[in-house]
């Protein structure tokens, strides 16, 4: 699985490298594992700052800096909700991108009752860059899921920086 990842992600790293750019990445039901891909590029420091894994209001709330405030009236696996998580990560971590993954990966309840196989991804960048992207699967294989979205995420981060 990471070797797969690992092709999309030095793609990513020689975009990012050629403009001497940064990113930062929270991983939500993804588990970490597009931050994995990227740093499974050797020399990932000259394009990877950091991130984490938003796994709870706790490690958002720690991560982000915002106050439950900034996030009141929101549902995670959105659109809205990783957004702002986008630009949360780019920004506390002084990066000129920002890569946010929000869902429900699967096989066990999700706390704010978000449907099996629903991912949300927002990625913020310089210029007023902003853009998401929906995956849905409509599966409840959580390993299965975790592969699809960050594959798609990797794809979609690809993909947004080629156009950039």
């Amino acid at each position: 699985m990471l070797e797969e990842f690992n092709i999309i992600a030095v793609r990513i790293a020689e975009l990012l490298r050629a403009r001497g750019e940064k990113i930062a990445v929270a991983d939500g039901a993804t588990g970490g594992l597009i931050a994995a891909s990227l740093l499974t590029v050797p020399g990932a420091l000259s394009f990877y700052v950091g991130g984490g894994v938003v796994y709870s209001t706790k490690a958002r709330d720690v991560l982000f800096g915002l106050g439950a405030d900034a996030f009141k009236g929101m549902q995670s696996a959105t659109t809205d909700y990783a957004a702002i998580q986008a630009e949360a990560i780019r920004d506390n971590f002084g990066a000129q991108w920002g890569i946010a993954e929000s869902g429900a990966a699967g096989s066990s309840k999700h706390p704010m009752g978000v449907a099996s196989g629903r991912s949300c991804v927002a990625i913020a960048g310089p210029g007023g860059i902003a853009v998401t992207q929906v995956t849905e699967t409509d599966s409840d294989d959580r390993i299965g899921n975790m592969q699809v979205f960050t594959r798609r995420a990797l794809e979609f981060l690809e993909a947004t920086l080629t156009a950039a």
